[in-house]
């Protein structure tokens, strides 16, 4: 499957914790080109669950995003994006510096987030990911309304290749 994303976008990955996103991040883009919200909350508070640190956290991320889109670099939003309100933050900040926006969906099951989750050295609560997940399938609603210049879901286990249009 071949996936085109506008070389200039914003990139909003949208899936529950325990998806998979990081991974998908790093196995589909350039490290410089994924802006994480874990990574920002190690850089302010030196511990990426840090939920005290979002605030700050997402103050760094917003402005790591800016900078990029200003210079029209392909950007990743490395977070869960569950959130309406969240996602209209960055649609605008994209429309700030003229870029367009994509998501990208990752169509896992909640059992599978649960079990990666698991698998993983940083658990998140097991009732945080099933919160997140029924936020996922809202969003997975209201997604094609909302605007993207691209719009793909991605399922586990898919031929994969993101294609820079």
């Amino acid at each position: 499957m071949k996936v085109a994303i506008p070389a200039d976008a914003l990139v909003l990955l949208v899936a529950p914790a325990g998806a998979g996103k990081s991974t998908f991040a790093r196995e589909h883009f350039l490290a410089t080109e994924v802006v994480s919200s874990d990574a920002c909350r190690a850089l302010v508070s030196d511990d990426e669950a840090n939920q005290d640190a979002t605030d700050a956290a997402y103050e760094v991320f917003h402005s790591i995003l800016r900078g990029r889109l200003s210079l029209g670099r392909l950007t990743v939003a490395d977070a869960t994006n569950l959130n309406a309100a969240s996602r209209e933050r960055l649609r605008e900040l994209a429309a700030e510096h003229g870029r367009p926006v994509a998501a990208l969906v990752l169509d896992v099951p909640l059992e599978l987030c649960q079990a990666q989750n698991q698998a993983r050295a940083r658990r998140v609560p097991p009732e945080i990911i099933a919160l997140h997940y029924q936020q996922y399938l809202r969003a997975r609603e209201t997604l094609p309304a909302e605007g993207y210049a691209a719009l793909h879901t991605v399922r586990p286990g898919t031929p994969l290749e993101v294609v820079r249009a």
